[in-house]
C-alpha cells in the first residue's frame, strides 16, 4: 500500500506543478490540500519504527502551514500564523534527524565544519538582502531563517554520521527546503521572481518526498524497496 500511497503522491505533485507551469494557479489552488496527506498516509503505513510519530507530526505542521498561507493574500496574519507552522514543522525535523541512529560522529571531521560555515554564511547573507524590506516582520522572518538554517546543518551532521544511502535523500530534502524558502522570501520580500510559484513549490514538494521517503529508508526493516 505505502507504494501506492507514494507513487501517488508523485503523480498528484506531477499534475499540480503543470497546472501552475500553464499558468493555472487558480485551479491549482484547489490541489494544494490534497498533495501532504498522500506522505501522511505513506508514513501512517508503513511499518512502526521509534521515530515515526515525529515525522507523522512534522508532515502534519506542513500540512497545516499549506492551508494556512493558501489565504496569505487576506491579510499578514495568515501568513504569521503559516510561518509559525512550518517553523513548528521544521523543530520536529529537527528532533527526527537527530533521533536516527548514528555509525559515527560528524564533529570530527572537517567537512562537517565547512558546510557548517558555508550555512551560516547563507543565513547572514539571506537575513542582509531581506531586512531593509521586512518591517515589522523581522524577528519572526529571523527566528524562521534561523531554524531552517539550523535543520539543514542538522541534516548535514546526519550525512556525514549516517552510512544509509538514504541520507543522500535526506540531505537533498533539506537543501531543496531551504532552496524552496529562499525562493519565497525573495519573491515575497525582495523582488518578484519569474515563474515564482513553480519553483518554491516543485523544491517544496521535492524536499517533502526526499525527506519522507528518506527517513522510510533509513528506517526500513527488510531489504524490499518502496
Amino acid at each position: 500500500m505505502k507504494n501506492t500511497l507514494l507513487y501517488s503522491f508523485i503523480g498528484i505533485s506531477v499534475v499540480y506543478l503543470l497546472i501552475i507551469f500553464l499558468g493555472r494557479e487558480d485551479l491549482a489552488w484547489y490541489l494544494k490540500p490534497f498533495l501532504l496527506p498522500f506522505l501522511l498516509l505513506t508514513v501512517y503505513s508503513f511499518e512502526n519504527f521509534p521515530s515515526k510519530g515525529i515525522l507523522l507530526t512534522a508532515l502534519s505542521f506542513s500540512w497545516i502551514g499549506d492551508i494556512v498561507l493558501m489565504f496569505a493574500e487576506k491579510g499578514e496574519l495568515y501568513f504569521i500564523i503559516g510561518l509559525v507552522a512550518f517553523l513548528i514543522s521544521h523543530v520536529f525535523y529537527i528532533v527526527l534527524f537527530l533521533r536516527q541512529s548514528k555509525e559515527t560522529n560528524a564533529m570530527k571531521i572537517p567537512l562537517f565544519w565547512l558546510s557548517f560555515i558555508v550555512v551560516l554564511l547563507y543565513l547572514n547573507t539571506m537575513l542582509s538582502l531581506l531586512f531593509p524590506t521586512l518591517g515589522g516582520l523581522k524577528i519572526p522572518v529571523s527566528v524562521y531563517a534561523a531554524t531552517i538554517s539550523l535543520m539543514l546543518i542538522i541534516a548535514l551532521k546526519g550525512y556525514f554520521e549516517w552510512k544509509n544511502t538514504a541520507r543522500y535523500f535526506i540531505l537533498i530534502g533539506a537543501l531543496s527546503f531551504v532552496i524552496s524558502d529562499s525562493l519565497l522570501a525573495i519573491n515575497k520580500f525582495h523582488s518578484p521572481l519569474p515563474e515564482a510559484s513553480f519553483w518554491i513549490m516543485i523544491t517544496y514538494l521535492a524536499a517533502q518526498f526526499c525527506i519522507t521517503s528518506g527517513i522510510l529508508k533509513l528506517n526500513q526493516k527488510n531489504s524490499v524497496s518502496f
